[in-house]
């Protein structure tokens, strides 16, 4: 079976007035438009197609009897357009989250409570891949040699000072730990405003980009401790087609551009600044894996004619069907196919077709592997991991 589902944009004031429209062809709505889901999360199920109009979320249940299909999906897939910087976050493993989980709903505290850190017991790795030109994310804790150096150029306000001290003690996970702790938890905010001036009045080419965002982010979220917390990150730009992948424990925040992202179906996310909402220090820093490591770059695998973003968990994985040759895909339990360039058109093992437009998509059940592409199109392909 092939069902077309659709959904509308979120507007999450972070989220691109334009991006979306743009990709869809359509005139802005003059909201800002986040993200677009495409699943059966009940944060916003995907709406069926089918003659009925039921969400997913109503609609796989309804189904799963007659069709090989499960009740509820591993994944989620979504359109994300990035027009200010998203909150630094850190998601929890499978195992944090159903102890958190437990711990919360013991204490009563309600799921839709600001301070409430797990809103369910499921992890929540991402994966997404650029579709701008340009994506600029943070992902991760930089090589503390170099945390260290960028520190340096700052020069020696007595807030600059403590940052330093903090930098050095420890073997690096230790050093980040305590820095991190102390700017979320300890530092006044003169003392945050004080590390901001500094790095905002600085040049260092070596630096350029980092104390350029430092100024944006300044710009967005005047003052706020996620600001600091930036400087010791990666800063990634992906180019159209690169893609991070983003496990549990990792630092990360997306910053500008328009991508299309494959997660667990999850919604627990601790934060860690450029946000006014609530942070829970104590509980972020038991989630975070302090550890430096390099920008986590996650490149396709090639099956024939298509290629494969799989980061090797059970949940999900994203096939990519280039526009301007056909392709042929098998397929992983239930999929969705999301459209992002040109008019493809779809064919199913049964016969059965779907042409998609860009932001157009598509439930496609098990039995219509393998998945042949016209090529006229491009598009991704969520479906269960390995």
């Amino acid at each position: 079976m092939l069902v077309a589902i659709s959904n509308t944009p979120r507007d999450y004031a972070w989220g691109s007035p334009t991006l979306i429209a743009d990709l869809e062809g359509r005139e802005p709505s003059g909201a800002p438009e986040a993200e677009v889901w495409f699943g059966d999360h009940p944060g916003s199920p995907a709406v069926v197609h089918d003659g009925t109009d039921r969400t997913l979320d109503a609609w796989l249940p309804a189904v799963a009897g007659e069709q090989d299909v499960p009740a509820k999906l591993p994944y989620l897939l979504k359109l994300l357009a990035a027009g200010a910087p998203l909150s630094i976050q850190v998601h929890p493993s499978k195992e944090q989250a159903v102890e958190g989980f437990a711990r919360e709903e013991a204490a009563g505290v309600p799921r839709d409570a600001g301070s409430r850190n797990y809103k369910d017991d499921n992890h929540k790795p991402e994966v997404i891949v650029a579709l701008s030109d340009t994506f600029t994310a943070l992902a991760g804790l930089r090589d503390i040699s170099r945390t260290r150096a960028l520190v340096d150029a700052l020069g020696d306000a007595p807030a600059v000072a403590t940052l330093r001290a903090h930098l050095s003690g420890g073997d690096a996970a230790d050093a980040l730990r305590s820095t991190i702790g102390w700017l979320l938890g300890e530092a006044d905010p003169a003392e945050i405003a004080q590390i901001v001036d500094a790095a905002a009045s600085t040049e260092s080419s070596p630096f350029a980009a980092e104390l350029e965002l430092t100024r944006s982010l300044h710009t967005a979220y005047p003052a706020d401790p996620g600001i600091v917390v930036a400087l010791l990150m990666n800063l990634v730009e992906l180019r159209r087609g690169e893609a991070i992948f983003v496990p549990a424990g990792v630092l990360h925040a997306y910053v500008a551009g328009l991508g299309v992202e494959i997660m667990a179906a999850s919604d627990n996310v601790l934060r860690g600044g450029l946000t006014p909402k609530h942070i829970d220090v104590a509980e972020l820093l038991a989630l975070v894996d302090f550890r430096p490591a390099e920008p986590p770059f996650l490149r396709p695998t090639p099956t024939g004619e298509a290629e494969v973003f799989a980061p090797g968990i059970a949940d999900f994985a994203l096939g990519h069907l280039a526009e301007g040759a056909e392709a042929r895909l098998d397929l992983r339990g239930v999929a969705i196919a999301l459209g992002v360039a040109g008019s493809a058109t779809l064919t199913g093992a049964s016969g059965a077709a779907v042409t998609l437009a860009p932001g157009e998509a598509a439930l496609l059940t098990p039995d219509e592997s393998p998945l042949t592409s016209d090529g006229a199109g491009e598009v991704f392909v969520a479906m269960p991991g390995a």
